[in-house]
């Protein structure tokens, strides 16, 4: 399938991973049903050193803190977030959940975090939006201001019509901006 989606141009689905730091005995059999339930990729850390490590080799969708181990070791719990990097902190205490629960709380935090994603996307399209938008009015104001400037040779004039035309098809294609009545009526009066 990988090869597939290689030769089709389709990009690969992202790999989730979870990273579970606990000493707790018998964890793997709820690390195992949680890859199998969520389709993620599941490592155990039996220490803070061990999860460091692991944490700085790469980066992490979840991780999953013991409550014993943070309690036990606030100092180290709080180095271990600091280092997560843009994984989702959990903080389980893994001799009192079940795998059910571990698997809803992940689930969870995964809906989360592409929640939060995707509102990071809409908000840097919104803002590069608004960049552009302002740009090209600029363009068209000072084009605009240029051709209402009396003896401009024929040449520039048509060079700034050109300018002015690409900048208002860039507008049309951007959507709505401030109407253009608005710039053409503040330029009369300017240049009365």
């Amino acid at each position: 399938m990988s090869a597939d989606r290689k030769r089709t141009g389709n990009p690969e689905p992202p790999t989730l991973t979870a990273l579970i730091v606990t000493t707790i005995e018998g964890i793997e059999e709820n690390a195992a049903a949680l890859a199998a339930q969520l389709n993620l990729t599941v490592e155990i850390a039996s220490s803070r050193a061990a999860a460091l490590r692991l944490l700085a080799r790469r980066s992490w969708t979840v991780l999953i803190l013991d409550q014993i181990l943070a309690d036990s070791d606030p100092e180290g719990a709080e180095l271990l977030w600091k280092s997560a990097g843009t994984a989702v902190p959990l903080q389980i205490n893994f001799a009192l959940a079940s795998s059910t629960r571990l698997e809803r709380e992940v689930r969870a935090a995964l809906a989360r975090r592409q929640r939060e994603q995707q509102l990071a996307g809409a908000a840097a399209a919104a803002a590069v939006d608004a960049d552009l938008k302002d740009a090209i009015t600029g363009l068209l104001l000072e084009s605009r201001l240029a051709l209402a400037e009396p003896g401009i040779p024929p040449h520039i004039q048509s060079r700034l019509r050109a300018m002015a035309e690409i900048a208002d098809r860039l507008r049309d294609r951007l959507g709505p901006t401030a109407p253009e009545t608005t710039t053409t009526v503040s330029l009369l009066a300017a240049h009365k």
